[in-house]
C-alpha cells in the first residue's frame, strides 16, 4: 500500500511538472535591452512602456492566437558592453522568443551576432546592425536618418534667410550616420554646412563647439543627439548672447520643455506624427496613432507619445507577423515579418521585404515648436 501511494504521489508530481511545462510553453517571450538609465532612459523608458501597453491590450483579448504574451526587460544602462550581457541572459536564462528593443544601437549591433545565431528575430528603435548576416534577423520601426535631417533643412530652405548651418553631434551610431547624411545633401537645399563639432553625452558644457560655430558664420545649430545635452546647448547659447536658431534631433517632449522656456522662438525640433497629434491631418495615420493613444493615456495621461507608440508597433508587427504564419517559431516569425506590407502603424506605412528591413520609406516628420507650454507645426 505504501508503495503504491508512492507511486501515486510521483505521478502526480509528474503531471504537475508537466502541466507546468506546458504553461510556461503557451506564454511567448519579447525581451528588451533598453537604456533605462544613462544618456537613452527617456527615450528607451518610454519605448519600453509602448511594449507593455501593447502588451497588455493583446493580452486582454486573449494574446496572439490564444497564446498570452510576456515582457522581459533588461537595463542595459545605454552601454553596448552591457547590453551584451543582458541580451545573452535574456537569451539563455530567460528563453525570449523575440526581441523588442530599445534605441541603444551600438549595443543592439553588438549583440546582434549572437541574436542572430540563436534565431531569434529582433524588431528594433536603432538602426539596423551592419554586417548583412545579422540585418537577416533584424528589422527596424525607425525611419531612415535622412529623414531628420531632411525636414530641418526644408524648414530653414523654406521659411527663413539661413544658408550656413554648424552641425553638433555626439558619438553614437545614429548620430554619426545623420552627421554623414548632413554634409552630403545640405547643398542639395541650398545650405552650407560651415562647422561640423562633436561632443560626449556627459558634457557639461558645449560653449567651446558653439562660438565655433558662431564665428563661421552659422545661422542656425542642427544638434544630433539625445539627452540633457539639449538643455545644455541652450543655455550656452543663452550665455554667449547667440542669434542662432537651434533645431534637434527627434527626442521625448520632457527633454525639449525646459529647452524651450531658454531659448523660447528660437527652438526648434523634429516631431513625429504622435507628438503633433491633434494638429495631424485626418486619415489611416491619425487613425493608427489614436488607436494607441487610447490605452497609452489612461495609463500613462499625457506623457510623450512618440517613442511610445513606435514600441507599440513593433508589438503589432509581431503579431502580424506570427498571424500571417500561423506560427510562433522565430524563423517563421522572421520570415513573414518579410512578408508585411502595407501595414499601418503609429510613425507611418510599413512596407516589409527580404532585402529592406527598414520599413518606412515615406517621410511622416514635421518641424515643431513649443511655444506658451503648447507644442505646435512650426510656420
Amino acid at each position: 500500500m505504501f508503495h503504491m501511494r508512492n507511486q501515486f504521489f510521483a505521478g502526480m508530481v509528474s503531471v504537475l511538472a508537466m502541466a507546468g511545462a506546458a504553461q510556461a510553453e503557451d506564454i511567448y517571450k519579447i525581451g528588451i535591452s533598453a537604456g533605462l538609465t544613462g544618456y537613452a532612459a527617456t527615450v528607451d523608458r518610454a519605448w519600453s512602456d509602448g511594449v507593455q501597453t501593447a502588451v497588455d491590450v493583446l493580452n486582454a483579448k486573449g494574446g496572439i492566437m490564444g497564446r498570452k504574451l510576456e515582457v522581459v526587460v533588461e537595463d542595459n544602462r545605454s552601454n553596448p558592453q552591457e547590453a551584451v550581457t543582458v541580451y545573452r541572459k535574456m537569451v539563455s536564462s530567460d528563453g525570449v522568443n523575440i526581441f523588442s528593443s530599445g534605441c541603444v544601437s551600438a549595443g543592439n549591433a553588438a549583440a546582434a551576432p549572437m541574436v542572430a545565431k540563436s534565431e531569434i528575430p529582433m524588431i528594433l528603435c536603432s538602426i539596423l546592425p551592419k554586417q548583412e548576416r545579422d540585418v537577416v534577423w533584424a528589422f527596424t520601426t525607425l525611419p531612415p536618418a535622412g529623414f531628420e535631417i531632411e525636414k530641418r533643412f526644408e524648414y530653414l530652405r523654406d521659411k527663413t534667410q539661413i544658408r550656413k548651418v554648424g552641425v553638433l553631434h555626439d558619438p553614437t551610431p545614429y548620430a554619426l550616420l545623420q552627421k554623414d547624411v548632413a554634409e552630403k545633401v545640405a547643398e542639395k537645399f541650398g545650405i552650407e554646412v560651415v562647422a561640423v563639432e562633436a561632443y560626449k553625452q556627459d558634457d557639461a558644457d558645449l560653449s567651446v563647439q558653439l562660438s565655433k560655430m558662431q564665428a563661421a558664420g552659422a545661422g542656425a545649430v542642427m544638434k544630433i543627439g539625445l539627452g540633457g545635452t539639449t538643455l545644455t546647448a541652450a543655455k550656452n547659447l543663452k550665455q554667449l548672447g547667440s542669434d542662432m536658431l537651434l533645431l534637434t534631433s527627434l527626442e521625448d517632449l520632457a527633454v525639449f520643455k525646459p529647452v524651450a522656456e531658454v531659448l523660447g522662438d528660437k527652438f526648434f525640433f523634429v516631431a513625429s506624427p504622435s507628438q503633433v497629434f491633434e494638429a495631424y491631418p485626418d486619415g489611416p495615420l491619425k487613425q493608427a496613432i489614436g488607436q494607441f493613444l487610447q490605452p497609452w493615456r489612461e495609463k500613462f495621461g499625457d506623457r510623450d507619445p512618440n517613442w511610445a507608440s513606435r514600441g507599440w508597433d513593433s508589438i503589432m508587427l509581431t503579431a502580424a507577423a506570427i498571424e500571417k504564419g500561423q506560427s510562433f517559431e522565430g524563423p517563421a516569425v522572421r520570415e513573414n515579418l518579410e512578408k508585411i506590407t502595407g501595414f499601418q502603424g503609429t510613425t507611418g506605412t510599413y512596407d516589409f521585404a527580404p532585402d529592406k528591413h527598414q520599413g518606412i520609406s515615406t517621410n511622416p516628420f514635421v518641424v515643431a515648436q513649443i511655444i506658451d507650454g503648447q507644442v505646435r507645426i512650426a510656420q
